[in-house]
């Protein structure tokens, strides 16, 4: 039985209590410091500012986090360097101002150089986990009828539509961006995990 498959709620629990061994588990430089920087400390970072926005430090790094935990780009991260920064603060502010929409935030930074869906889905969750997860393609593929992986908005939409439902079946606690970090330490990571 799969994880998704799964209607308990202790299953999930044990997945995303283990997120953290399988993290380290990668073996990939920076990944653990990155990957505990963008859950534990961006997000209060974000949420201090009036109005939320990122910074270009700040969107670098966390595309440097997104890059870690799934496959690097390099000319995707010097694209996202070339943004001038108050293009990135102007572009996150207005992004951000769009919460709770399901997409205009990931639309809106996604017109920065080297956003996708994906990175835009990470400063999204940043600031507002209980309705943004992260678009991963290890977690989609355990998600039935998603299809296969496209990066696009109308695919992240269905993406986190699934993951909303899944966390609201799951109720206490649970939001979309813990639901994917359950499925993604499900699925090993990018290594298998003992």
């Amino acid at each position: 039985m799969t994880l998704w498959t799964s209607a308990a709620e202790q299953p999930w629990r044990r997945a995303l209590e283990r997120y953290d061994h399988v993290v380290d588990a990668q073996g990939v430089a920076r990944l653990p410091e990155l990957d505990r920087w963008a859950r534990h400390e961006l997000p209060d970072i974000v949420a201090a500012r009036t109005p939320a926005h990122v910074t270009l430090p700040e969107l670098v790094r966390l595309t440097e986090w997104k890059m870690a935990r799934g496959v690097w780009r390099a000319p995707n991260l010097v694209l996202v360097r070339s943004n001038p920064p108050a293009q990135v603060v102007s572009t996150s502010t207005a992004a951000l101002a769009g919460a709770p929409h399901p997409t205009t935030p990931i639309a809106t930074l996604a017109k920065l150089k080297g956003v996708g869906p994906a990175t835009a889905s990470a400063v999204a969750s940043a600031f507002r986990p209980q309705v943004y997860p992260f678009f991963d393609e290890l977690v989609a593929a355990q998600v039935p009828g998603l299809g296969a992986v496209a990066w696009t908005l109308t695919y992240y939409a269905r993406y986190a539509d699934a993951l909303r439902a899944r966390a609201a079946q799951l109720g206490r606690d649970w939001t979309p961006a813990m639901v994917e970090r359950a499925l993604w330490s499900n699925a090993g990571g990018k290594a298998k995990v003992a």
